[in-house]
């Protein structure tokens, strides 16, 4: 096999993202609703120790992301990891990688506009839905059709709200642990062991625990799209990724020590609306007036930063893929500032449908539900086998170097297939394998029918 070189094609799209932005942009993409009000399924399995499995899961995270690093500092293309699985492990690869990223981001823009018009209702409760799904999907949309440095602007101030509501969070959390705050005395380490102890539900709580962790650390592989659309590959896509792990970790890990420190795992593992979420219950005991509302805006700001973001991966993917041969052809073109404007016109269907379907078929939507579990596991996979690829055929070295590959990377790979097995067992994710599998068979049809005729056509 010939060793592709290193490459710098971006398809015609701008290198208009600075360092900056593209740090912001990756702990956007990773941060979402789930820290604010989810893990609460997580924690009912896991009790106090969640805290290890978020720690282990960033392990995996951390190793995906450096991979992908070693990689895209290399090919800064188009594409990004899609296009370098395309070099690297075959076509086949590449095209499924792809087009399976490109389904799960546009699934993933449709329930995160419908759960920002349902923040929106936590104040205005008889507001009608289908308004205010528009009207963020015009938002989302328009940030996403200018220039793609007014993108990395919008999309650094939202990622800017939540790194500092995070932040703030930490820091009350723990001075109500070792003080208290004005309106609340301080809590102690006592709730880690209440209850049961720190390990309630035993290792295999553990284990199924960090099934669900895993999943909020999707968006780890944001900084490796924006590749061709960087200032200076070189130099700040490292830099962004090794803060936005770092950053990643920190936040996650001190802010679910948090959650389960200052409350009881009982009864944060309830879930609830947003007054009962742990971060009211921190900015309430600090004597802050208001504290719902502020949470609220903090996870409406994080939903519309999360939509933002995953149109603008599913554009780029689509964009890649269009300039391969592999969708419509009309969507590898770009306007004059650089952007895809025909790809995001296509992949605003996505949201589309998944906003449908979400609105008026349960059943439909868990099916969508199935394909983004299966396609994202998916996706790591293949990252980690590009990486194993790209080590043994690259002869140009990478400045960045995934530290222990490929033993970390084969563990890392590991876990991920042992975490895809086990969903098949596990209420609410088994239709991961019952559509997802479908859903992949029918990519590697399409992609054998699209080669034949190629074939054919050509002399």
């Amino acid at each position: 096999m010939a060793v592709p070189p290193p490459t710098t094609d971006t398809r015609g799209l701008r290198r208009a993202l600075t360092g900056p932005q593209l740090s912001m942009i990756g702990l956007g993409g990773a941060i979402g609703t789930g820290l604010f009000l989810g893990s609460a399924l997580a924690i009912s399995h896991a009790g106090p120790a969640i805290v290890v499995a978020y720690a282990l899961c960033a392990l995996v995270a951390f190793v995906i992301a450096w991979a992908l690093t070693e990689m895209v500092v290399v090919h800064p293309e188009a594409g990004s990891f899609g296009a370098v699985a395309h070099r690297y492990l075959g076509p086949l690869a590449g095209f499924v990688q792809r087009w399976t990223y490109w389904t799960i981001q546009a699934i993933a823009v449709g329930g995160e506009i419908v759960a920002a018009g349902l923040y929106v209702r936590f104040w205005w409760p008889d507001l009608p839905l289908w308004p205010l799904v528009a009207a963020f999907s015009a938002v989302v949309l328009t940030a996403n059709a200018l220039a793609v440095r007014f993108f990395g602007a919008v999309e650094y101030w939202f990622a800017m709200v939540k790194v500092v509501a995070v932040a703030v969070f930490i820091a009350l959390g723990l001075l109500l642990i070792a003080v208290g705050l004005p309106e609340s005395p301080a809590t102690g380490l006592s709730h880690l062991t209440a209850h049961g102890g720190f390990l309630p539900n035993g290792v295999s709580g553990l284990f199924l625990a960090m099934v669900f962790v895993l999943f909020s650390y999707l968006g780890t592989e944001v900084v490796a799209v924006t590749a061709a659309e960087s200032e200076n590959p070189g130099r700040d896509l490292p830099r962004a990724a090794r803060r936005m792990v770092l950053r990643l970790v920190l936040f996650y890990v001190l802010a679910i020590a948090v959650i389960v420190t200052v409350a009881p795992w009982t009864v944060t593992a309830q879930g609830g609306s947003v007054d009962a979420s742990p971060f009211v219950r921190v900015v309430a005991g600090a004597g802050v007036p208001a504290a719902a509302t502020i949470i609220n805006f903090v996870v409406l700001t994080a939903a519309l930063s999360s939509a933002n973001t995953n149109l603008y991966l599913s554009t780029r993917m689509l964009h890649s893929l269009a300039a391969d041969g592999y969708a419509p052809a009309w969507t590898a073109r770009v306007s004059r500032t650089g952007v895809p404007r025909n790809a995001l016109a296509l992949s605003a269907l996505g949201p589309a449908l998944a906003v449908a379907l979400s609105a008026t078929s349960g059943s439909a939507y868990l099916a969508l539900f199935g394909v983004s579990v299966f396609g994202a596991l998916l996706v790591w996979m293949l990252i980690l086998a590009t990486h194993w690829a790209f080590r043994r055929a690259a002869t140009h070295r990478s400045p960045v170097r995934l530290w222990g590959a490929p033993v970390t990377s084969g563990l890392a790979a590991l876990f991920l297939l042992a975490v895809l097995v086990s969903t098949a067992f596990i209420d609410g994710l088994d239709t991961a394998w019952r559509v997802g599998l479908p859903f992949f068979a029918a990519l590697v049809v399409v992609h054998t029918v699209i080669t034949r005729r190629r074939s054919r056509s050509t002399p």
